[in-house]
C-alpha cells in the first residue's frame, strides 16, 4: 500500500482505542468522545483513563481535536496507521464479486464498453466516485525523436510511435534553442529511449533527472526536461479515463463548501492531475492508497484514492480506482478495488 509512514511504536491499548476512533468516525463522521471510546473499544477503561490516551495520540499527530468539539478525528497519519497495521485485509463477498463478473460477462458478450461498465460498477457499489483509466498502449513504443527550432521559444517534436505513426507536438520552452542543441538532445533521448514503450518512457523520465542531475551535461538535461514535458502531457482524447458517480461525493460533508467541490470537479475535468497521479499506479503492484496530502496534489487533500492496476496477458495496461472522502469504509473498498481490476483484466483479455 502506498505511502507508509514512519509509524511510532504503539501499545496495544493505544492501539485498540485508535481502532475503535477510526471505526466510528467513519461510520457516523462525528468527533469522538472519551465515553464513546470506553464502551466502543470493548476495553475495561475509564473515560479519564481514555482521555490520557488520546492525548498521547494527539501529541503523536495521529488524532486531532476539532475546535467545536471535545472529541477527537483522526489525522491522514492516524488513517496511515490505520490502514496499515490496524485494518485486517479482507475478501469481497462471494456474492458481490459473483455480481461484477457478471455484469462485465454481460458487457462483454453485448460488445459494450468494459471500462465505462467497471468505473459504474465501482461507482454504485462504493457510492463514491469510480475511475478506471484507458489502457495504455503498450505495444505502442518510441522508435525515433526528432526536434526542430520554431520561431521564439518553441520547439516542433516530431514522434515516430512504432512504424509508421507521426505525431507532431509544438513545445513551449523556457529559452530559445539552436538546431544543433536539439539534434544533440534527440540524439541522446533516441539512445536511451528508442524501442520502450511510451509507459515506460513516462514513468522514466523523472527518475533520470533525479537520479542523474549531477553527471549529465547541459544538452542531455534539457532534452530530459523537454521529454518529460512531452510525454507527460495526456492524449487530447477525452478517454484517458472513464470516470462515473462523481455527483455521489456531493452527498458527503466534507465537500459540502461548494468552493471545495468545484476545485474537485473541475481537476475531473483537467484530468492531468489525476492522471498523473494512476500512473503512479502502473509500476507498482497491487492496492495503492494514496490519503489525503500523500497524494501531492491540494485538490486531493480531503480526499483518498484506493486504487490497482489491471493486466492483461501479465502486462500491466491501466488503473482503477475508487476516489471519496478520507472518511471512507477502507475495508469494504480496498477489496472492491482489488477485485474489480482482477476481473476487469480477465475481460479484457477474453474480448481480444
Amino acid at each position: 500500500m502506498t505511502a507508509p509512514t514512519q509509524h511510532t511504536s504503539l501499545d496495544r491499548r493505544a492501539r485498540l482505542l485508535l481502532k475503535a476512533l477510526v471505526e466510528r468516525y467513519i461510520e457516523d463522521g462525528q468527533p469522538v468522545g472519551s465515553r464513546t471510546l470506553a464502551r466502543y473499544s470493548g476495553l475495561s477503561v475509564s473515560a479519564a483513563t481514555v482521555r490520557n490516551v488520546m492525548a498521547d495520540l494527539e501529541d503523536l499527530g495521529f488524532v486531532a481535536s476539532p475546535h467545536t468539539s471535545a472529541g477527537r478525528v483522526p489525522t491522514v497519519r492516524g488513517y496511515r496507521f490505520f490502514v496499515d497495521t490496524l485494518l485486517s485485509p479482507e475478501s469481497l463477498p462471494a456474492r458481490q464479486r459473483a455480481s461484477l463478473e457478471r455484469q462485465l460477462r454481460a458487457q462483454l458478450d453485448a460488445g459494450g464498453d468494459l471500462l465505462a461498465s467497471a468505473s459504474s460498477l465501482l461507482s454504485s457499489l462504493s457510492d463514491m466516485a469510480g475511475i478506471v483509466t484507458v489502457p495504455r498502449a503498450d505495444a505502442a513504443s518510441l522508435r525515433r525523436i526528432e526536434f526542430l527550432p520554431l520561431s521564439g521559444r518553441r520547439v516542433l517534436a516530431i514522434l515516430v510511435i512504432n512504424q509508421r505513426e507521426v505525431q507532431n507536438r509544438i513545445l513551449e520552452t523556457d529559452r530559445q534553442y539552436g538546431a544543433a542543441e536539439l539534434e544533440t538532445a534527440a540524439n541522446f533521448l533516441n539512445a536511451r529511449f528508442a524501442g520502450r514503450s511510451l509507459t515506460d518512457i513516462r514513468a522514466g523520465l523523472a527518475r533520470e533527472l533525479d537520479s542523474a542531475r549531477s553527471r549529465m551535461n547541459r544538452g542531455m538535461r534539457d532534452g530530459l526536461q523537454m521529454a518529460r514535458r512531452l510525454f507527460a502531457e495526456p492524449s487530447d482524447s477525452p478517454g484517458d479515463y472513464v470516470l462515473a458517480g462523481q455527483t455521489n461525493l456531493m452527498g458527503f460533508p466534507e465537500f459540502a463548501e461548494v468552493d471545495r467541490l468545484r476545485e474537485l470537479f473541475e481537476a475531473f475535468q483537467r484530468k492531468r492531475d489525476l492522471l498523473a497521479l494512476f500512473d503512479e499506479c502502473l509500476s507498482a503492484e497491487g492496492v495503492q492508497i494514496f490519503i489525503g496530502e500523500e497524494s501531492g496534489y491540494r485538490v486531493l487533500d480531503e480526499c483518498s484514492v484506493v486504487s490497482a492496476p489491471y493486466t492483461v496477458d501479465g502486462e500491466i495496461v491501466g488503473t482503477l480506482g475508487v476516489i471519496g472522502p478520507t472518511r471512507m469504509a477502507y475495508h469494504r473498498i480496498i477489496p472492491l478495488v482489488d477485485a474489480t481490476a482482477r476481473l476487469l483484466g480477465t475481460a479484457l483479455k477474453t474480448a481480444n
